[in-house]
Order: structure tokens, then C-alpha cells, then sequence
């Protein structure tokens, strides 16, 4: 079977933002135009798609957006795109556009749509754009320099103010299932503890006993603050700091980053990978290739099939773990 003739494709932004979405779709809409192809961005994900939220993409539609966070394109869960019926009738309205390629920024629930409109006959391409860094395939994810540069730059500045008060500080930050935005802000602003879901066992008075007496020797050694960085994903932040003031008489306050993390300008590696990746994303579609992921993995950008990727697991790197508790004692 010869390769097929694409002639024009679509891009969409699914699942939750992450800074440097615009710069993936920025490629797509350029590299798109250098290969001869008509581009039609897709607004808010599927659920866009389904509603034919379509609209011409030129070089022109995405000029001045490499450095704005969020995305051009809008996102939207759509429990719809779910169903049969509704993969169905997605692959229907691509097929009613012209658009017999398509590529799909987002997350591993972002992909099994992928997945489902390839098997449906629209040649579709994966690009991992996520802030928790979770998808297995790859070392790398659109946004998740971004998201721990900022969420660093917010726990420098809550260090600031929990040293003068002498006070131990909980930082919250995001990573629900997946608590690389914890260990990577932990290690690199010197928290004392870091809490991820990985190795969080559901136990959180012992945890909370953990933190106390590592608070107590830390104090007993001179040390005037404490900060602990807590993943989402284990959570429960201003009940675990009101638990702590009251067991050590340590004044303990606890802010939640939130949604800051996923907003900003995106870092130049964010900028420069998510442009390679959605040039990658468009030139696999002319080469006839479907049902692919782009990663990077070993110092180079590469593809997989979805379904191979998805089946792929992610574990904290143990050693790094460690480190950062040593280094936080």
C-alpha cells in the first residue's frame, strides 16, 4: 500500500494546558505550510471537534505566539468523545473538513482519542504536552520545564518569608498522580521534605510524624525554617500544617500553588522542544505514518506507536529520590 496522499491536516489542544502548547501549534502551522499542506486548527479539543469549531490556521494565526502560555486553540474535557458514537461522528467531521490528518496535543487520555480516530481511518500523531511529565514514552513533556521554573520561583520567594518568621512552610504543588513537579522543586530550592504520590502510602499521620521530628532536629541543630514540598496527588496541606503547629509550637503555614503553575511565558527548552515536536508531528503525516507519539528519548526526538506507549509504565527514578532526601537533612 502506498503512502497517502495528505493534503490537509488538523491540530488540537486536549486535556489540561500546559505552557508551550503555542509553540507546537505555531510549528504545525508553519512546517505544515512549508509542505505544501492546508492546516485547520481544532478549538477546544474534541469537544470542538464535534461542535466543528474549525478554522483555517495560516503562519499569519499563529504569529506572536511562541511565548504565550495557556493555548491558542482552547482546550475542553468532552465526556462525549468517550463513547463509540462519539469517536465515530469525530471521525466523520474530519472527514467532512478534508482533514485526513490530524495532530494531538495533550496527555495519555488526550492519545486513546488519538488512538481511536486512527483506527477509524484519520492519520493521527501524538504530541505529549502535559506539566506532570507522566507519560512513560518520553523524557520529556511540553510544559514541565515551565510549570517547575515557576512553581521555583515561588517557593524562593515563600523560603524568603518563612525564614524571617522562623516559620516551617508547606508548598503544594501540583501532580495528582505523578510527583516530578514536587521532586524536581524540592531538590532544586533545598526543601527539607518532599511528598510525592509514588512513595505515599495513604499514611498520613506517620508522614506527619516524619516532617515533626525532622522539624525538631533541625531545630535542635540551629535550623530557623523548614520547608516541605507536597505533591497533589498526597495532598490535605493546610489540615497537615495546622497538625504540626500544634504537635511542635513551630509557627507552619501552607500555600497551594494551584493553576499558576500551568500559566507564564514557556522557558526556551519548552519554546524549542515543543516546535520540534510539532514540526516532527506534520512531517511524520507526510511520510504516511498514523497512530504514532513523538517523544524524546536519549538526547533525540523519536516516535512510537500509541498503543506501545500507552502500555509503558513511569517510575520515580529511586536514586534521584534518595538524593534529594539526603541533601534535604
Amino acid at each position: 500500500m502506498g503512502k497517502p496522499n495528505i493534503k490537509t491536516i488538523g491540530v488540537l489542544t486536549s486535556g489540561g494546558d500546559a505552557p508551550a502548547m503555542n509553540a507546537a501549534v505555531r510549528a504545525v502551522a508553519r512546517i505544515g505550510k512549508e509542505r505544501g499542506l492546508k492546516v485547520k486548527g481544532i478549538r477546544k479539543g474534541y469537544n470542538g471537534l464535534l461542535n466543528e469549531d474549525i478554522i483555517d490556521l495560516t503562519p499569519t494565526e499563529t504569529a506572536d505566539t511562541i511565548f504565550r502560555g495557556g493555548t491558542i486553540l482552547f482546550t475542553a474535557r468532552c465526556e462525549e468523545f468517550k463513547t463509540e458514537e462519539g469517536q465515530k461522528r469525530g471521525a466523520e467531521i474530519c472527514k467532512a473538513h478534508g482533514i485526513d490528518g490530524l495532530v494531538v496535543i495533550g496527555g495519555d487520555g488526550s492519545f486513546q482519542g488519538a488512538k481511536k480516530l486512527a483506527a477509524l481511518g484519520i492519520n493521527t500523531i501524538g504530541v505529549p504536552g502535559t506539566i506532570d511529565l507522566d507519560i512513560a514514552c518520553t523524557e520529556y513533556t511540553i510544559g514541565f520545564d515551565t510549570a517547575v521554573n515557576t512553581a521555583m520561583e515561588a517557593i524562593d520567594k515563600i523560603r524568603d518569608t518563612s525564614t524571617s518568621h522562623e516559620r516551617c512552610s508547606i508548598v503544594e504543588v501540583m501532580g495528582r498522580g505523578a510527583g516530578y513537579i514536587a521532586l524536581w522543586c524540592g531538590m532544586a530550592t533545598g526543601a527539607e521534605d518532599i511528598l510525592i504520590p509514588e512513595s505515599f502510602d495513604g499514611n498520613l499521620p506517620k508522614v506527619e510524624q516524619q516532617i515533626i521530628e525532622h522539624l525538631l532536629r533541625n531545630r535542635a541543630k540551629g535550623k530557623t525554617h523548614h520547608m516541605v514540598i507536597n505533591a497533589e496527588g498526597v495532598g490535605h496541606s493546610y489540615s497537615m500544617a495546622k497538625r504540626i503547629e500544634s504537635a511542635t509550637g513551630i509557627e507552619t503555614r501552607a500555600t497551594i500553588l494551584g493553576h499558576m503553575q500551568r500559566g507564564g511565558s514557556p522557558t526556551a527548552k519548552d519554546r524549542v522542544y515543543a516546535s520540534m515536536m510539532g514540526a516532527y508531528a506534520v512531517d511524520l503525516l507526510c511520510a504516511g505514518k498514523t497512530n504514532r507519539v513523538v517523544g524524546y528519548q536519549n538526547g533525540r526526538f523519536m516516535d512510537m506507536d500509541i498503543d506501545e506507549g500507552l502500555a509503558m509504565t513511569k517510575d520515580i527514578d529511586e536514586y534521584q529520590l534518595q538524593i534529594a532526601h539526603l541533601l534535604g537533612k
